[in-house]
């Protein structure tokens, strides 16, 4: 792209840009602006700029200078400009115009709009500037710096603004520390620059803070340096910095996912102890590493005990419980903590059925797992097709092939579609039957529901086989 400045001079530039304010509302591209110019002669004849008195008093303006406006305005056209070195270069042309001063907004603008289009060098000049002239900066052109280097991923950049602060004879803020911690631990790699940051920050004015802290204490626990993570939660409390919520749990997460659970229980308390409300997520993390760890018995009891201290217990904390029972075969409990919940303003999920309803045909308890999966149709929710093949198989393995058979009445009579499995299996197994009652469930079901969408029709074969063996021993009967 050709240059303003190789068009016309500065001062010419400026003048046209400035002399019309429909130009300042609106983001012209250089083009527009050459066709501005060209415009802008053919206004004025050859013959009538020389010999009227406006061409005088043209040429007279032209040797005092004509004035290119107030920085306000020329701040206002550099943030319309979509393209940030066109930006560049009217600040460079107004710059250069005799007794004009940027204002600090106008730097600000510049700055950012060259940082997020990735222009460093040219944001660094700019800034560079900046420093040489006597403006009170403000602290959030930093944090955008910095968060435009986190952005860009960075890191190293976004370190070395800390510094720039201080080019500045500016104390950077506890802000400034936390927005650069977060950027350098996103990268294994600037973990310890960001320790070494975090323990000399203090050198140059600037106190860590909870934040502080939280951001290191997490980025440990994930390196799995379990150790500095407790040591930098002990420090708090000797520099007098209060933890906060987040603090715990994410020494609680850290201790879950080493298996220390105990002393994540521990922690629990002593957090409880000194006054905290644990949130939700903390919980959750609890209650998910008891239940894996096969301590039920803490965990049922933790979560009867939310409510008290103050964080009702949700949907997950109950399927977490429900599933760790039914996992460890205590599926009659499951169903406890499932009539529980209503009572504690918690309705049970179509996860909550369908976890609890599994858990019960694994157990052999069918019965409770059709009951259980009829209240679940009857509250509007779809069983999974393998929750509905475990139910219908179970009874077929145990005999009770009218209950099988009722199973894919339920299912049928809600608009759902059994599986090819599940037909299959009710269709072998009754076609091993003689009882006349069975064989007229399942001619009624056929009659009733056969659809293309019921899938009965992938197992043709075998239904096929079925109804001739019964149309042949009616014969023989008759």
């Amino acid at each position: 792209m050709r240059l303003l400045s190789h068009h016309f001079s500065s001062k010419d530039l400026l003048y046209m840009v400035m002399c019309s304010s429909t130009w300042l509302s609106k983001a012209q591209p250089l083009s527009a602006l050459c066709n501005f110019k060209c415009h802008y002669r053919e206004q004025q004849p050859e013959q009538g700029r020389k010999q009227n008195q406006a061409g005088e008093e043209k040429k007279q303006n032209k040797k005092q200078g004509p004035s290119i406006g107030s920085p306000a305005r020329i701040q206002k056209l550099i943030a319309s400009q979509s393209d940030p070195l066109l930006a560049k270069e009217i600040f460079d042309l107004a710059s250069r115009e005799p007794n004009f001063q940027h204002s600090y907004a106008t730097f600000h603008t510049l700055i950012l709009k060259l940082g997020r289009s990735h222009q460093f060098s040219l944001m660094q000049s700019v800034l560079s500037l900046l420093k040489s002239q006597q403006y009170s900066v403000s602290p959030s052109l930093f944090s955008h710096i910095i968060q435009i280097y986190g952005d860009a991923g960075l890191p190293d950049k976004a370190l070395k603004t800390f510094y720039t602060i201080l080019e500045f004879n500016m104390k950077p803020l506890p802000k400034h520390l936390n927005l650069i911690l977060e950027i350098l631990v996103s990268h294994r790699n600037f973990l310890r620059p960001a320790f070494d940051l975090f323990k000399s920050a203090h050198k140059y004015g600037v106190l860590a803070n909870t934040t502080s802290y939280n951001i290191l204490m997490r980025a440990f626990c994930l390196n799995d340096d379990l150790s500095i993570a407790y040591s930098l939660f002990n420090q708090m409390f000797k520099r007098d910095i209060a933890p906060d919520v987040e603090s715990y749990r994410i020494l609680m997460q850290g201790l879950c996912r080493k298996s220390q659970v105990n002393k994540a229980v521990d922690l629990l308390e002593d957090m409880l102890n000194k006054g905290f409300v644990p949130d939700a997520l903390s919980y959750s993390t609890l209650l998910n590493s008891l239940c894996r760890k096969k301590k039920l018995k803490e965990a049922y009891k933790i979560l009867c005990r939310m409510k008290v201290k103050g964080c009702n217990p949700d949907i997950v904390h109950y399927n977490t419980v429900i599933l760790g029972f039914c996992r460890e075969g205590r599926a009659a409990d499951a169903c406890k903590v499932l009539e529980d919940m209503p009572s504690n303003g918690c309705l049970p999920n179509l996860v909550s059925y369908r976890t609890l309803v599994g858990g019960l045909s694994d157990q052999g308890m069918y019965d409770e797992a059709k009951d259980y999966m009829v209240e679940m149709m009857s509250k509007g929710f779809s069983p999974h097709f393998s929750v509905v093949h475990a139910v219908a198989k179970g009874f077929c393995n145990v005999g009770k092939l009218e209950e099988a058979c009722g199973v894919v009445r339920d299912i049928l009579s809600h608009g759902e579609a059994l599986h090819t499995s599940t037909w299959g299996e009710i269709v072998s197994r009754i076609s091993e039957w003689d009882g006349a009652e069975i064989g007229n469930i399942l001619e009624e079901i056929i009659r009733a529901e056969i659809k293309p969408e019921t899938r009965i029709v992938e197992v043709g074969s075998r239904l096929g086989e079925y109804l001739m063996n019964r149309i042949k021993s009616k014969s023989r009967k008759g």
